[in-house]
């Protein structure tokens, strides 16, 4: 077993979006961690699949009929 292992193999992983460091669970406030990740490679790509999901839905919005730069996240146009 390593120093990162729970030993059951359910370790879960959390991007830290104050230190920009990946964390196992014990790490910082939930308000600051994007996660859980099943891995610590999958953990260290979080900003990268946020910006990813972020332009899918961008584009999503276009393709229906949508500006996202003009739509209201609180509701509305």
């Amino acid at each position: 077993m390593t120093s990162t292992d729970s030993g059951s193999g359910s370790e879960k992983w959390w991007f830290c979006v104050k230190h920009h460091a990946v964390e196992p669970t014990d790490g910082c406030p939930p308000i600051d961690r994007l996660g859980p990740y099943p891995t610590r490679e999958e953990a260290e790509r979080a900003l990268e699949k946020v910006a990813e999901r972020n332009a899918a839905w961008e584009a999503q919005d276009r393709e229906d009929g949508n500006d996202p730069d003009k739509i209201n996240p609180w509701g509305g146009l």
